[in-house]
């Protein structure tokens, strides 16, 4: 049987989503909850990995495994095994031909920053920060050049495994509410550190260090010495995936109704 679960948790105080040798990760803390509850071991696949300190608002994993139980003894069993900045959100059988990565049509990133002249305290590792006022307009000029497809290579890490730096940007959304910026990006796939370093360079241009237009110009030049440097990762969420209806999969996130 294969079953999909929807994970959600605070990155801080872990060194990204893929397994290591220390154990500190998400996958790892995951799966070792998961050997707890099944009293075997149990792999995952999830549908994108995350880096250090980045959060995870809805992540989705598959696993196959021949225990039958319902799906709320996924989810309850699982968490009591797991710390407490990390639960499962619901469970679910899927198809044998149900993939997390691969069904995957679209994903969805979110970034918090906070505009302050004071550093974050209580939000600390939550939400990314710029003491400088920024210019929404500015910003959202400079997103629409990055809309649909192009070869972002100038926004992907030295490190980065994806085949091809080609990606497509179906929606860039930029809002304010106080002192707290939302930036929510969906795109077909996204490259290593894509979202922070399309960040670092919209923070530029927000700040007025460059003009709108210059964000068409680092995207031209396919080089990322011609980009912003790598923006904070404390203020980063992985929304999740989009899936087709027919896998008939949660669409909520109910770990995002807290944000701004």
């Amino acid at each position: 049987m294969r079953l999909a679960l929807g994970i959600s948790y605070n990155g801080h105080g872990y060194l990204g989503w893929q397994s290591q040798p220390n154990g500190q990760t998400i996958q790892d803390k995951l799966e070792a909850a998961l050997q707890e509850f099944a009293t075997i071991p149990v792999h995952t696949l999830c549908a994108g990995r995350t880096d250090t300190g980045v959060h995870g608002l809805m992540q989705v994993v598959h696993l196959d495994t021949d225990i039958d139980r319902e799906p709320f003894s996924w989810v309850r069993g699982t968490n009591r095994f797991l710390p407490p900045d990390i639960a499962v959100q619901w469970a679910q059988p899927v198809p044998d031909t149900f993939h997390a990565r691969a069904s995957a049509v679209a994903r969805r990133y979110t970034y918090i920053l906070l505009e302050s002249a004071v550093r974050p305290s209580l939000e600390h590792g939550k939400v990314g920060w710029v003491f400088r006022p920024l210019d929404l307009q500015a910003m959202q000029s400079a997103s629409q050049h990055l809309l649909g497809e192009h070869d972002f290579s100038s926004f992907r890490a030295s490190g980065c495994q994806a085949l091809s730096p080609v990606k497509t940007l179906y929606r860039i959304d930029i809002s304010r509410r106080g002192p707290y910026w939302r930036f929510d990006f969906e795109g077909s796939a996204f490259l290593h550190h894509m979202i922070r370093n399309i960040m670092g360079c919209l923070v530029y241009i927000g700040q007025g260090l460059h003009p709108a237009s210059w964000m068409a110009e680092v995207l031209a030049a396919r080089n990322r010495d011609a980009a912003a440097p790598t923006f904070s990762p404390d203020g980063l969420y992985f929304a999740g995936p989009v899936y087709a209806p027919e896998w008939e999969l949660p669409t909520d996130t109910p770990a995002f109704q807290w944000l701004p």
